[in-house]
């Protein structure tokens, strides 16, 4: 199960997302498009101040032109760390077409995890990144996030819900 400490309580991600927290299938099929989508989608959903909205891409893009996000297998982890951010947010997409994400293998990204944490959590920065890359790195639970229906189902599946798991 994907766990990391935040303060005194143990957390999955699945706890941090929400079913307005989570594209089934995003439109996007570009690598900066997708990051867009995904912030704006936050934004309309509440989970960020549409204020803070320049700020974050800029952070974003500034991070994916020290190396992109896409870490290989169908995954990326686009984040940041912002000044303006009261609390941790994260979004999960899903692209059955695949986004071209520049990522390490050059292979499509089908599955992306946007998160962003306040300035100077560091350490929930870094134990975000490693509970994400462990649970996602899963064939297992990749192929359940490929074979999910809907947003419900794919969040069962980020709570470690998957039969195949």
């Amino acid at each position: 199960m994907l766990r990391f400490r935040s303060g005194t309580s143990l957390m999955t991600l699945a706890d941090i997302l929400s079913p307005d927290r989570v594209i089934a299938e995003m439109r996007s099929t570009e690598h900066w498009d997708g990051i867009v989508e995904l912030v704006d989608h936050l934004i309309a959903t509440g989970g960020l101040d549409v204020s803070f909205r320049e700020t974050a891409l800029a952070a974003l893009e500034a991070r994916e032109q020290q190396r992109s996000t896409g870490i290989g297998g169908g995954i990326a982890i686009p984040h940041c760390a912002l000044d303006c951010l009261p609390e941790m947010v994260a979004i999960f997409g899903r692209s059955t077409k695949g986004l071209d994400f520049c990522a390490v293998d050059r292979a499509p990204v089908h599955f992306v995890v946007l998160f962003m944490v306040p300035t100077g959590q560091h350490t929930t920065h870094l134990k975000m990144l490693a509970a994400i890359s462990k649970v996602l790195n899963s064939a297992d639970t990749r192929n359940c996030l490929a074979e999910a229906d809907d947003v419900e189902e794919i969040l069962a599946v980020l709570a470690n819900k998957c039969a195949a798991v």
